[in-house]
């Protein structure tokens, strides 16, 4: 399922042995909590979409996450209450239609000249954004139009202290036609931009499926990342042993740069959600 399908149907179908189950700080299998380690993890919001969002922060601080991933306005201030933070805001926006194309931008830009301030005043201090569908564009095109309509809002990110994050996502399997669907592609937007408050979200996952060379990439591009997700691949599941890439190993290379920002789980759980989510915080505990 896509994300931006989940949330509309999480709250009513249980996934397989998992999001339905209720999560709580009670729940006798979270257990002891992983050491500190160097990297910051949180977990996406999405994914345990049937989980009401006060147990999930409960879950969250029993387990030695940071904050929640990709909130919504009506839920950015929640996390707070638990002592975590919003580490991404959902975008104003929607995958498909994006940056790419210049008859999006005057809409695009109003709403987030709207939305920008009160993610900030809120403590959101990270926002995603999405380039849009190619519908046939070129490469070339699409970046050129990425850098123009996001070039408008640099001001008032910048004068807010808020990131807006571009994610590249898979257009092989969950986002057919997407065009932010290599790591290169983005870059080129971030050079364009020039700006500290527009940077990449790395979706672990997403790139695997499209370019491999997970670590070489990151190593390549770090300057321009700020902020990472995480499932197996295939199937988006679990990051575990069952799925093709060595999480540890990626865990490790990544806290070895000295990275700060967050590192956000991002999977579908189809065990349990308290232990799928538990096993992925230990693994990467680095």
């Amino acid at each position: 399922m896509h994300r931006r399908d989940m949330l509309g149907t999480l709250g009513t179908v249980a996934m397989a042995g998992a999001v339905g189950v209720p999560i709580t700080s009670a729940d006798e299998r979270i257990g002891e909590v992983p050491a500190a380690g160097r990297l910051r993890q949180s977990v996406s919001r999405w994914c345990y979409g049937s989980t009401p969002i006060h147990e999930l922060c409960t879950t969250a601080k029993a387990i030695g996450l940071v904050g929640i991933d990709l909130l919504g306005p009506d839920e950015w201030s929640v996390p707070q209450q638990y002592g975590l933070e919003c580490t991404m805001g959902n975008s104003w926006g929607t995958i498909p239609v994006g940056f790419n194309r210049p008859a999006n931008h005057d809409k695009l830009v109003a709403d987030g000249e709207t939305y920008i301030p009160r993610a900030a005043a809120a403590g959101v201090k990270k926002i995603v954004v999405f380039s849009g569908n190619k519908g046939g564009m070129s490469d070339g095109e699409g970046i050129a139009n990425c850098i123009a309509g996001l070039k408008r809002l640099m001001p008032t990110a910048e004068k807010h202290g808020v990131v807006l994050c571009m994610e590249m996502l898979n257009s092989k399997v969950d986002h057919k036609d997407y065009h932010a669907d290599h790591t290169a592609w983005a870059v080129e937007v971030a050079k364009g931009l020039n700006s500290p408050s527009f940077r990449l979200l790395y979706d672990i996952y997403h790139m695997q499926v499209m370019e491999g060379d997970v670590i070489a990439t990151i190593k390549a591009n770090l300057p321009y990342i700020a902020h990472f997700h995480t499932a197996g691949v295939p199937g988006r599941n679990e990051i575990d042993g069952a799925q093709e890439l060595n999480y540890r190993g990626i865990a490790e290379y990544i806290a070895s740069t000295g990275y700060t920002g967050v590192f956000a789980h991002e999977f579908i759980p189809k065990r349990n959600g308290v232990a799928s989510l538990k096993e992925a915080v230990a693994t990467c505990t680095v």
